[in-house]
């Protein structure tokens, strides 16, 4: 008898297909396992060559451990809640209408059962933990937390415990409230599956077991509730919500009683529910949780809003009276203010004779040189190469020349690798060859060359300059703001240079090659660290690429903001790094804050909103995050290598409690300020977003009294930037000045206040100034006493001082500016407005606003041409600065201290009278002017007659025409009484109705 043959199998071995797929899971998993691991490596790498590895350790191990822990309870929590459920199932299927559908439940669960119940437990440990692990910061602060050594007024509690131990608390009540929740639910549900609550025709059926779990469960979420209203009681003083921040007459004597008498209640419920878990009667506890529900609505809602309304209303001003001086106390301690020197400053709008004498020093560094609009010349003049660029908005510092302090705008020459020829756009072109810029260049703040030029102090490749020189100081600039985003750099000693360094010079004459020989990123050289970086920057050719040898380099994190931010996570990075040459080198210095949101009685603040100006909305500057703080120090001053990278951090406000705290949790990352180099320290600067906060919240807490601040009949408002068309408010501006009780002039950051802006309009009349003293110290690396020093001017609403807006439009409107300017913009080019700067100087306000002068062209640059000020109702308007001050205080103006102040000319004699007006400026200035409108239409005509050789010499004639005009014009005192505004010239219009404009 033969064997039956065993049919052929039409498709696949079944073993086999069943094999594939737990073999492409576990590949795909390898595979992700392997890229997690590749980007924690290069973070570890990264950290150790930086010399911060204490910050990835620590930081990480916290967030494992909170996780491991977040997870852990929510897991167990979960898992205990639906297993205990399930053990406590009836025999019996559930005898009611749902028996059916629950059977067909349960069996459709049956074969997954098992996974679901350690699956869904896993799942949920899994949010909870990442959402536990985020909160790093606050378990950290609350176990290494540091005494303020000041109380609250209400509680009396240290201020830290609000800082550090009350956020950590309502992390934790907070958390375990979600715990018991959804272990509550998860157990619930597993209950009615499986008929352990019956939804009977008589009401709910639920079982012995049943009954007891959601005993538990229910006292355990009300001893929560209990310690989370318990934690409210301390929480109200950080209230924000009202006019007022903290706890205010409502909130202290009907808010927080109930809230303690809530949670008492809580907890006595809690308490029935548990004796209603031991002998079965529920009536107690559902009596007590409706009683606390009724409790929590009269006494947590209706109570509180009664007394606002039939008591507080009526007499407000009297009842929040103590409680808005503690608002103002707090606010101002929170954020620096309780420090501010107020001075009262009588304002006069008359300039006389020799006012400005006692402030020479002042007027004769006046910047003129606008660090927002002079890119483009430092670019056209400075550049060399396409492949490189400088910054929208370049930085203003201070440098000692010929012993003297010199305002300076400074910007380094940085990479540019996008604008290399698209046909050289290669990976090895883009990562190997062009991987650094090169040089810092910086021009006098206050002076330029006779043609409207930056007077430049460091300029030129090779660099050359009073700042330094190739062979004196480190030019190469690895590390910058616009830094590619990695590049591979080094190699063996001997072998041929393949980074592109800089050219030979100006012309051009060939291109020199450099190797790295610093110690700027990990290496890179072997198979393994290639695969990782591959890996990270998803980049083939860095594994296969010959340009990466055994000792090559890899550069990445380079933006010095976003270096600092990562080696200091517990920081807020100032929006503005700017670069300085020090000790050889050309650092970074940046600014980190230490900042909570948790100041009992501290008004919140808005870090985007404080810290917009028209520079952030221009996209020049970078405004900090959208987030809420009502306490802020500038803690740190950070430095980083332009170079190498280096990093270093010191503890520049070592009294800061919350700085202290961090040293705990990092001990190794900071240095004191003393090891500051003395070269550092003269650079270092008030920095810009911390004055930003500060004068913001100074517009309302300027005024002590509560009285006042209730009325807030005396609110400021920082003033709209009037040389831009939107409403957006001015920057801050950082010049040299002496202030009315200063001996000499220092460095500093200033800013001015206006009436209160209420619906978009205000008075713009000026009733405060604002300057910080930004010299933090010499170069001996002593720290400064006066560094940080906040001096407020008021000045009365009665002296009725111009303010910037009014100042702009009288410098808009005077005839005879407008007349000049119409002469500036003819040849079709563009009058640029600069920084419109103000200084308490000759007993006043005094405006001083250079003017610029762009044509039109993809090479053209804006050149100074004109300096406009103004004193109360007087405007001067010159080619100098020295020459408007003549025409505003006459020729003992006290402005000829130095040449500095006379734009590269030479400067008048001492006690020279003021310019009169002459029959012969005003015949020149006429003729000058019929010149130029001959010059405009015969150019008309020879263009529209195809005559490109005569346009071309009557645009010429024309150029010629203007300059002798502005020359002119320059001989007439704009605001002599016998000064005649001379006509102006009216172009001839082409067809399209615009001046004809030259080629």
């Amino acid at each position: 008898m033969s064997r039956p043959t065993s049919p052929i199998p039409s498709g696949r071995n079944p073993s086999r297909r069943g094999a594939l797929t737990p073999t492409l899971i576990l590949v795909a998993l390898v595979v992700v396992g392997f890229i997690f691991f590749a980007n924690v490596w290069t973070d570890v790498l990264w950290y150790r060559q930086l010399g911060f590895f204490e910050v990835f350790v620590t930081e990480n191990v916290a967030r494992i451990g909170i996780f491991v822990a977040g997870f852990a309870l929510m897991f167990l929590a979960v898992y205990f809640a639906i297993r205990t459920a399930y053990r406590a199932r009836p025999v019996y299927a559930p005898d009611s209408e749902v028996r059916d559908n629950l059977n067909r439940y349960q069996a459709q669960l049956e074969p997954v059962r098992r996974v679901v119940m350690v699956g869904l437990p896993i799942l949920f440990g899994l949010f909870a933990g990442s959402a536990a692990a985020s909160q790093w910061q606050k378990v950290l602060l609350f176990f290494n937390q540091e005494p303020f050594g000041q109380r609250d007024p209400v509680f009396g509690m240290d201020i830290s415990f609000y800082l550090m131990t009350l956020p950590f608390f309502g992390f934790v009540t907070g958390f375990l409230i979600s715990v018991v929740v959804l272990a509550g639910i998860a157990g619930t549900l597993t209950h009615y599956l499986y008929g352990s609550i019956r939804l009977m025709e008589r009401g709910i059926f639920t079982s012995r077991a049943a009954q007891i779990h959601l005993a538990v469960t229910g006292a355990a979420f009300l001893l929560l509730l209990g310690a989370n209203f318990w934690l409210d009681r301390f929480g109200s003083l950080q209230n924000s919500g009202g006019h007022w921040a903290g706890a205010l007459y409502t909130d202290v004597n009907a808010v927080i009683p109930t809230k303690a008498i809530l949670a008492v209640a809580a907890v006595l419920v809690a308490i029935l529910f548990v004796v209603a878990a031991v002998i079965g009667r529920w009536r107690l506890p559902v009596i007590g949780t409706a009683m606390l529900v009724i409790t929590s609505i009269l006494a947590g809602g209706v109570y509180p809003w009664v007394i606002q309304q039939f008591q507080v209303r009526p007499s407000e001003q009297t009842l929040e009276n103590p409680y808005i001086t503690r608002n103002i106390q707090m606010t101002r301690s929170a954020y620096g203010l309780d420090k501010v020197q107020v001075d009262q400053y009588n304002a006069t709008n008359n300039a006389t004779t020799g006012a400005l004498a006692p402030d020479a020093q002042t007027t004769a560094n006046i910047r003129l040189l606008d660090p927002n609009l002079i890119s483009d010349a430092f670019a056209q003049l400075e550049q060399y190469r396409p492949y490189y660029q400088f910054p929208k908005s370049l930085n203003v510092d201070r440098y000692q020349v010929d012993g003297k302090v010199q305002d300076t705008v400074i910007a380094v020459r940085e990479l540019n690798p996008q604008n290399v020829a698209s046909n050289q756009q290669g990976w090895l072109n883009q990562h190997v060859v062009y991987t650094h810029g090169y040089g810092v260049v910086a021009a006098k703040g206050n002076k330029f060359t006779v043609d409207g030029k930056p007077d430049f102090l460091q300029s030129g490749i090779p660099s050359t300059g009073v700042l330094g020189n190739d062979s004196t100081y480190e030019p190469r600039i690895y590390f910058g703001e616009d830094s590619p985003e990695y590049s591979i750099v080094g190699g063996p000693a001997g072998a041929a240079p393949r980074e592109q360094d800089r050219p030979s010079g100006k012309e051009g004459g060939g291109e020199t090659q450099y190797t790295f020989t610093g110690n700027g990123g990990p290496n890179v050289g072997s198979f393994f660290n290639k695969v990782l970086y591959a890996i990270k920057f998803q980049s083939s050719d860095l594994l296969l690429s010959d340009g990466v040898n055994a000792d090559s380099q890899i550069l990445y994190d380079r933006n010095p903001r976003e270096r600092i931010q990562k080696v200091a996570p517990y920081l807020t990075v100032d929006g503005n790094a700017y670069p300085a040459v020090v000790d050889g080198r050309v650092k970074w210095i940046v600014d980190g804050y230490t900042t909570s949101q948790y100041y009992p009685y501290s008004q919140q603040a808005q870090l985007s909103d404080a810290t917009t100006d028209s520079q952030t909305t221009s996209g020049r500057a970078v405004a900090l995050p959208n987030s809420s703080v009502n306490y802020i120090r500038n803690s740190v001053k950070a430095t980083v290598d332009a170079y190498d990278g280096s990093v270093t951090l010191y503890a520049w406000d070592d009294q800061d409690p919350l700085l202290k705290a961090w040293q705990k949790v990092f001990p190794t990352s900071l240095k004191p300020f003393s090891e500051m180099s003395g070269d550092v320290m003269s650079h270092v600067r008030y920095p810009e977003d911390l004055f930003k906060v500060q004068r913001e919240l100074l517009g309302r807490y300027h005024v002590t009294d509560p009285v006042s601040f209730y009325k807030t009949d005396d609110a400021w408002s920082v003033p709209n930037d009037p040389t831009v068309s939107t409403d957006v408010k001015q920057p801050p501006f950082y010049m040299s000045l002496q202030m009315p009780d200063q001996k000499q002039p220092a460095f500093q950051l200033t800013s001015s206040f206006i009436p209160q802006i209420v619906n978009g309009t205000a008075r713009n009349v000026l009733y405060g100034f604002l300057a910080a003293d930004s010299d933090a110290g010499n170069q001996k690396g002593v720290k400064a006493d006066t560094y940080g020093q906040l001096r407020l001017l008021r000045i009365p609403p009665e002296a009725q001082v111009p303010g910037p807006g009014q100042a702009q439009n009288k410098f808009n409107s005077d005839p005879s500016v407008s007349q000049a300017l119409n002469l500036l913009r003819q040849g079709a080019s563009d009058v640029l407005n600069g920084n419109l700067l103000t200084l308490p100087v000759g007993g006043g306000i005094l405006y001083v606003q250079p003017v610029y002068l762009k044509s039109t062209g993809e090479t053209s640059y804006p050149t100074l041409q004109r300096v406009l000020v103004a004193f109360g109702d007087k405007v001067g308007f010159a080619p100098t600065l020295d020459a408007a001050l003549k025409q505003l205080f006459g020729g003992d103006s006290g402005a000829s201290a130095g040449d500095s102040a006379n734009n590269g000319q030479t400067p008048a004699a001492p006690g020279a009278t003021p310019p009169t007006v002459s029959v012969g400026a005003q015949a020149d200035l006429k003729a000058a002017l019929e010149a130029a409108n001959a010059a405009i239409k015969a150019g008309q005509a020879a263009l529209a007659a195809g005559d490109f050789a005569t346009y071309g010499d009557q645009q010429k004639k024309l150029a010629a025409a203007i300059q002798s005009a502005l020359d002119a014009q320059a001989k007439i005192p704009a605001t002599t009484p016998e000064a005649t505004p001379a006509p102006a010239a009216t172009p001839s219009a082409s067809p399209s109705g615009s001046s004809t404009p030259s080629p």
